[in-house]
């Protein structure tokens, strides 16, 4: 008597993107006028836009300044880096 083979069940459906964030966090020492330039230069933030981001990291120490696939925002998280402020990549909240 010959063994049944197994049956193989192959699931190739693709599992949705995780979405990641680029974060820049409060220093002591870059102006608050400095790191609105840089979100108007790198990000094409608006003035008011960039402002009220600058307001977040002052405020609450952190703000979310950009959100998408892991390596763009590791891209970001090292130009923040290049600019001077102090920025880490996260996964999105579900």
């Amino acid at each position: 008597m010959a063994l049944a083979e197994p049956e193989i069940v192959e699931d190739l459906s693709v599992a949705p993107a995780v979405p990641w964030q680029t974060v820049v966090w409060d220093d002591p020492v870059n102006l608050m006028s400095y790191v609105v330039r840089v979100f108007r230069e790198y990000f094409g933030f608006g003035h008011d836009a960039a402002t009220a981001r600058m307001l977040e990291v002052h405020r609450d120490g952190h703000a979310v300044v950009a959100e998408g696939p892991r390596e763009q925002m590791e891209l970001h998280a090292q130009a923040m880096h290049d600019y001077g402020l102090w920025a880490t990549v996260r996964k999105a909240p579900q």
